[in-house]
């Protein structure tokens, strides 16, 4: 194995659920250079490439179906805090989560669709149809979460997210 190859492999298994973006920022390879020699880590079995959310991202071969998609979420800062909220205080009201995390409801949701969807939260209804959202594995999903972190431009992206939230929910400025 090349010295190029090894070092993006190792990268891989260090950030598993990288997405291809944040591999090039992180590497002082062309993006050339990273998709050659991670197409041939795919073809020898070293690395896992999973479509997820519209990104590419690489995975270390032991990482079933279900921590690949996770991890790839996990990526995302405000998907983590809500998250990190529920492994706390282990359910709680959707509302109550937005407002502790300082997040829209119209956020929330959108995160929460997601975890949903890959089975990390359940939302359960009462007789009077109000929701509780909560960790469907606490344990597995708290291993998951302790093995990554997101980037810096992810990051961003939640951060902005949060201010346009802000701003619409102040409403329009007084003259």
């Amino acid at each position: 194995m090349s010295e190029t190859r090894r070092q993006i492999r190792t990268h891989v298994h260090a950030n598993a659920g990288i997405h291809f973006n944040e591999l090039v920022r992180e590497s002082e390879f062309a993006p050339g250079q990273i998709q050659y020699h991670v197409r041939r880590l795919i073809d020898a079995g070293d690395l896992v490439r999973e479509e997820c959310y519209g990104r590419t991202h690489y995975y270390p071969p032991e990482y079933d179906e279900w921590e690949r998609a996770v991890l790839a979420l996990f990526r995302r800062e405000t998907t983590r805090e809500i998250v990190v909220h529920l492994l706390e205080d282990d359910s709680a009201a959707p509302g109550d989560v937005a407002d502790a995390i300082g997040i829209a409801r119209s956020t929330l949701e959108y995160h929460l669709d997601r975890l949903v969807e890959c089975d990390v939260v359940e939302k359960t209804y009462d007789d009077r149809n109000r929701v509780t959202i909560r960790l469907a594995d606490p344990e597995r999903t708290a291993r998951l979460l302790s093995t990554v972190e997101p980037s810096v431009p992810d990051r961003l992206v939640d951060r902005f997210t949060r201010l346009v939230d802000g701003l619409l929910e102040a409403g329009p400025a007084s003259e």
